[in-house]
């Protein structure tokens, strides 16, 4: 064999169809890719500059270039850093950063990069795989510029001495390829194979050396890796020649192996290596060292030179390397040398925690959002192998979201029910990734997520109907009431405007008006109590959602009674000019009735009460009037020396806060021969016992039972107001109220002659009556009141015949009578 002959590494069967991909993509431009259920790949070279299109993800995608800034298109590394970028204008993938191989995956074979493109409004995600290939950037280096080596002159031909092999961090044909010598006569090189197959030179010596002829060789060894161009590196061999060192270094194994869990603390003892030199002296003594160390073990493991003893010395990760392989030399001191192999199996402990990443999260989400609709993908890996590898995802609230996986190491957090934001506002997931080794690992990441409203809820009242009071004769703009509504939905989807319903009475509506932020009303008019008592209005509050929702309540409006109107006498009939006179026979008893005033109040409740008294009479002490009935009676009997005619003037004053009264002439003309119904004045006396039988009555009833009392009365009071009355007059001294006099409305519901009116009830004194009854009748208008009093003075006042004329009047509905 020729001394200068290049040797050249043993090439795999697999490295042809490799370099022919190799050629097909150089030629292709890297535009060979492969698209399955979701996944597009693509091959490309190292070293592209910037800028330079891998490929139109979104046409191999099948996915639109309009739409891709829409729903905000961009792609994520998976554990990588960021060497592409998407251009959402054309939807090409670009390179965004230098892509190095080997800096990348260093000796891997396969070198796969692996990226997601994400789109939101759906949220979608595509796998986006990089095979990044290897070209020849890379010149074949030595680790020593001069490899030195002490031969004895007596060294048998065919000796073989291991050099270190170049490192070319390329792969394939790119990397060491073959190695030269320097033309010399003693030695030639051959190639060896480690287990793995990794190929190094050896230099063989093919002629005796002769210390006295040359005490020092220096050849220069080239490494040439197979790229186009080639490239090489140089290293210088210096040999010593020694004298006769009989005895080599003996290794006590070929192969050693040895393992070392992963993270063993600095100083750990791996191994230990025996060589042994049969020599005596300095030919005995072995020091011990290794040789060409690749770069993933220089630096992580050391030996002792002195006793062979291999230690951990630095950090030794099974995620870098699963496996070192060393090539161990022992050397005597005499320079020769014998080598063996040393491997060492790292193992894998579970000494790292799942990673979760979050690719894509929406912070908001409507509560309106169907169920499976996306929140969050979230890419979950381990950097361990096996079961320490495997992991498990899990989140805390399994209700209202799932998580779905629909890609390896990629789950999608997806509602998994009907969100509502008035019962949840805001969620925070906790997600937890665990793996499967002993003791487990796990991490946990929180996902914060706003449940954003919808108007999905009306505006609600406290109560459906309110009632408010107003006082009549108050001035406009005067407070009435506050309406308030409540939404429980948020922002503006609760922001109230209050309004009255436009499906309210036009006139009754324009009544009161609405303050629309606050709901609160106020009179537009003022009210009259004798005109309206009662009113009802609609108010509507509505939200500024979209569509609005509305609610609407009713508001009943009472207008409370004041003491604004006079007295207003009925009876006798208060015309200037003509007074009606009442006649009372001369031989009437004390206690006698001789006529009764009657008058009536517009007012309700205590501001109609009337009460009556003489402030004026023709003869002081002759006559009296019941205070609360009106009743004028006599208070003895008349004499012979007493005016026939005499003029009473009784003030009628209501029982209002501030009382408001009327004064009533009365003119009574004493008569002979007229009779003396003994009824008139023997039924006073009837009343005041009746009255104080009534009294212990009810008193006794009440310690009895509240109840019975209330039922007792009902019962009476419902009787006597659907009842037909009749009453027989005996004597012409009385008064009669025909039917035409009446004001419209009004009725006579007693036997006493008092008036009602059909629609409405307040208290006035009776006409017709010797007891002191309060009676019920309309608010009418004072006009009408002294309208009607005349009417009756110039055509209705008569007396009432001695045949008992008989007057019959029915009461139209029920009325309230306090006896």
């Amino acid at each position: 064999m020729s001394t200068n002959a290049p040797i050249r590494r043993a090439c795999s069967p697999m490295e042809h169809p490799a370099k022919l991909r190799w050629y097909l993509c150089a030629f292709s431009f890297f535009l060979h890719f492969v698209a399955v259920f979701g996944e597009v790949r693509y091959v490309l070279p190292e070293e592209k500059r910037r800028g330079s299109v891998i490929g139109n993800a979104a046409r191999d995608l099948g996915l639109k270039v309009s739409e891709l800034n829409v729903r905000q298109a961009r792609v994520v590394a998976e554990g990588t850093s960021q060497l592409c970028e998407l251009d959402t204008a054309s939807g090409n993938l670009l390179i965004s950063q230098r892509i190095d191989r080997e800096e990348l995956c260093a000796q891997s074979p396969v070198c796969t990069l692996q990226y997601q493109l994400l789109l939101e409004n759906p949220l979608q995600a595509f796998s986006i795989v990089l095979d990044i290939t290897d070209i020849n950037d890379n010149s074949p280096v030595f680790a020593a510029g001069e490899i030195k080596l002490d031969l004895v002159e007596s060294t048998v031909l065919g000796r073989r001495f291991p050099l270190e092999s170049a490192h070319d961090p390329d792969l394939g044909t790119n990397s060491v390829g073959e190695y030269k010598l320097s033309s010399n006569e003693h030695f030639v090189l051959e190639m060896s194979t480690q287990i793995k197959g990794n190929a190094y030179p050896e230099l063989v010596l093919k002629k005796a050396l002769d210390r006295e002829v040359r005490a020092e060789h220096v050849l220069k060894i080239n490494g040439i890796d197979g790229g186009n161009p080639t490239r090489s590196g140089t290293a210088s061999i210096r040999i010593r020649v020694l004298d006769t060192n009989d005895n080599v270094p003996v290794f006590s194994q070929r192969v050693y192996k040895a393992s070392v869990p992963e993270n063993s603390p600095i100083g750990t003892v791996i191994a230990r290596l025996n060589a042994t030199d049969l020599d005596e002296g300095v030919y005995g003594e072995i020091t011990y060292s290794f040789s060409h160390l690749s770069d993933k073990t220089r630096g992580l493991i050391e030996i002792n030179p002195l006793n062979g003893e291999v230690r951990v010395a630095g950090l030794i990760d099974y995620e870098e390397a699963t496996m070192h392989e060393l090539d161990v030399q022992a050397k005597d001191g005499g320079g020769q040398a014998s080598h063996c192999k040393l491997v060492i199996d790292v193992n894998d402990v579970n000494d790292n925690k799942p990673v979760i990443e979050l690719k894509s999260a929406s912070s908001r989400l409507a509560e309106d959002s169907s169920p499976g609709t996306m929140v969050a993908l979230i890419n979950i890996y381990d950097l361990d192998t096996g079961n320490s590898g495997h992991v498990t995802c899990s989140i805390s609230d399994q209700t209202s979201f799932k998580l779905v996986s629909e890609v390896k190491n990629y789950y999608m957090l997806v509602t998994n029910g009907v969100l509502d934001r008035e019962l949840q506002p805001e969620y925070n997931i906790t997600v937890t990734a665990t793996d499967g080794g002993f003791p487990s690992l796990s991490s946990v990441k929180v996902i914060a997520i706003v449940i954003s409203d919808i108007n999905d809820n009306a505006p609600t009242f406290k109560q459906t109907e309110f009632n408010a009071n107003i006082l009549e004769n108050q001035p406009v703009g005067m407070f009435v009431i506050k309406i308030a509504a409540e939404d429980v939905d948020d922002g503006s989807n609760a922001k109230l405007m209050y309004q009255i319903s436009q499906s309210s009475n036009s006139e009754v509506s324009s009544f009161l008006s609405i303050n629309p932020d606050t709901g609160e009303l106020f009179t537009s008019r003022i009210f009259d109590y004798e005109q309206s008592v009662h009113f009802q209005i609609k108010v509507t509050a509505q939200d500024k959602g979209s569509p609005p929702l509305t609610a609407t309540c009713t508001l009943n409006i009472f207008i409370r009674d004041q003491n604004d109107n006079t007295p207003v006498v009925l009876y006798p009939v208060q015309t200037p000019g003509l007074i009606a006179e009442d006649m009372v026979s001369v031989e009437a008893p004390r206690g006698y009735l001789v006529t009764k005033v009657v008058a009536v109040d517009a007012d309700s409740g205590h501001n109609a009460w009337l009460s009556y008294r003489i402030i004026k009479a023709t003869q002081p002490n002759l006559f009296m009037v019941e205070i609360h009935s009106g009743e004028i009676r006599t208070l003895r009997p008349f004499m012979e020396d007493d005016e026939s005619k005499h003029t009473v003037i009784v003030l009628v004053t209501d029982n209002g806060p501030e009382s408001l009264s009327a004064t009533a002439t009365v003119s009574i003309l004493l008569g002979n021969g007229l009779p003396v119904l003994s009824e008139l004045f023997e039924f006073a006396n009837e009343s005041r016992e009746s009255d104080n039988l009534t009294l212990y009555l009810i008193i006794a009833l009440s310690a009895v039972s509240s109840l019975l009392i209330l039922l007792i009365s009902g019962v009476f009071y419902f009787k006597l107001c659907r009842r037909s009355y009749t009453y027989r007059s005996t004597t012409d001294s009385l008064p009669v109220f025909p039917s035409t006099y009446y004001p419209q409305n009004f009725a006579d519901i007693s036997r006493y002659g008092t008036l009602l009116k059909d629609d409405r009830f307040d208290p006035f004194m009776t006409a017709g009556s010797w007891r002191g009854d309060f009676r019920f009748a309309s608010n009418t208008d004072t006009d009408t009141l002294k309208k009607r009093s005349a009417a009756y003075q110039k055509n209705t006042l008569r007396r009432i015949s001695a045949d008992r004329s008989t007057l019959t009047i029915r009461a139209p509905h029920p009325c309230y009578v306090i006896t």
